[in-house]
C-alpha cells in the first residue's frame, strides 16, 4: 500500500491524513485508523489542540519512525524569538517525537506584529537544530512568499499549505509556486463536503465507478499537489486512499478545473489579502 503513494516531493507522501477539528479520542481514533489502512503522512497543528492524541496514536501504531511523515504548525501567538522554539519543543513532547518531518508557519499573522524576519529566523533555527527535517509555510500569499524567499533563500520553503479544491482552484498562487519550485499542499480538498455534492464531480465519479471523494483526491494529486483530507470514519479514510490509484482523463481534469468559484472556506479575521 505504501509504495502506491510514496512518490512525492522529497519523500513526503502526497496523500496525508489531516486532523483539523478533531480532538481527544476522536483525533486518536482517526489517526489510528488512518495508519492502519495505510496512511503514513499525518498533519496536525498547535492550534488543533490534538498533538497529544496524535502522538499517542503514532506511538501505539508501532510503525517505525522513518516510515512516518509528521507535520505540525506553529500558531500566531508563538511567532517570536522568545516562544517559538519552546512551543515547538512542547509540540514534540506531546507528539512523543524527537523531530517532525515538516514544520510550518500556520499563518503569516503574528499576534504581536513580529516581523517575518524574526519568525522565519526561528523556523530556520528549528531546522538547524534538528527539530524538523523540512520547513515551510501555510496560507502565504505571493507577496509573503516573495519576502520569505528573500529571508530564507530559494529552495528552503518545502511547501506552502493552502486551501485548494474544485471550488477554489487558487490558480495564480499555484502558478507562482510552480515557477519558484515551491510545492503546494492543498487543505480542505472537499470544501467541507460541498464539492462532493457537485453534479460534475458526481458524474465523473459515476463514469469511473468510484466515489466523488476519490475523484477529488485524484484531481488534486493529478495536478501535482499534496492533499490532507480528514475523516472520523475508517471507511472514508480507506476510500480517500483509493483516490491515489485513480488517474483522471485530461477532459475530466479540465471539467473539474472549470468548477472554480473562488469560494473560500478558511477565512479567519486575521487572513491575509488573498491573491
Amino acid at each position: 500500500m505504501k509504495e502506491q503513494f510514496m512518490e512525492s516531493h522529497s519523500s513526503m507522501p502526497q496523500l496525508g491524513a489531516g486532523t483539523f477539528r478533531l480532538k481527544d479520542d476522536v483525533a486518536y481514533n482517526s489517526v489510528k485508523d488512518a495508519l492502519e489502512v495505510g496512511y503514513r503522512h499525518i498533519d496536525t497543528a498547535q492550534i488543533y489542540e490534538n498533538e497529544e492524541a496524535v502522538g499517542r496514536a503514532l506511538k501505539d501504531s508501532g510503525i517505525n519512525r522513518d516510515e512516518l511523515f509528521v507535520t505540525t504548525k506553529v500558531w500566531n501567538n508563538k511567532l517570536n524569538s522568545k516562544d517559538f522554539l519552546p512551543s515547538l519543543k512542547e509540540s514534540l513532547e506531546k507528539l512523543q517525537l524527537s523531530y517532525v518531518d515538516l514544520l510550518l508557519i500556520h499563518w503569516p499573522s503574528p499576534e504581536n506584529g513580529e516581523s517575518m524576519e524574526e519568525y522565519l529566523g526561528e523556523l530556520a533555527k528549528a531546522k538547524a537544530q534538528g527539530l524538523t527535517r523540512h520547513i515551510g509555510v501555510s496560507n502565504f500569499t505571493i507577496a509573503h512568499l516573495e519576502e520569505a524567499q528573500q529571508i530564507l533563500g530559494k529552495g528552503e520553503i518545502f511547501t506552502n499549505q493552502v486551501e485548494v479544491h474544485p471550488h477554489l482552484t487558487n490558480d495564480k498562487l499555484r502558478a507562482y509556486c510552480t515557477v519558484n519550485d515551491i510545492h503546494i499542499t492543498g487543505y480542505m480538498p472537499f470544501a467541507v463536503g460541498k464539492v462532493l455534492k457537485d453534479e460534475t464531480v458526481i458524474q465523473i465519479a459515476e463514469k469511473y465507478e468510484v466515489s466523488p471523494a476519490e475523484v477529488v483526491i485524484a484531481w488534486e494529486l493529478g495536478h501535482g499537489l499534496a492533499t490532507i483530507p480528514s475523516s472520523t470514519k475508517r471507511e472514508n479514510l480507506a476510500t480517500n486512499l483509493k483516490g491515489a490509484s485513480l488517474t483522471l482523463a485530461i477532459e475530466d481534469m479540465d471539467a473539474i478545473d472549470k468548477l472554480n468559484r473562488n469560494e473560500r472556506e478558511a477565512t479567519p479575521d486575521f487572513s491575509p489579502e488573498w491573491d
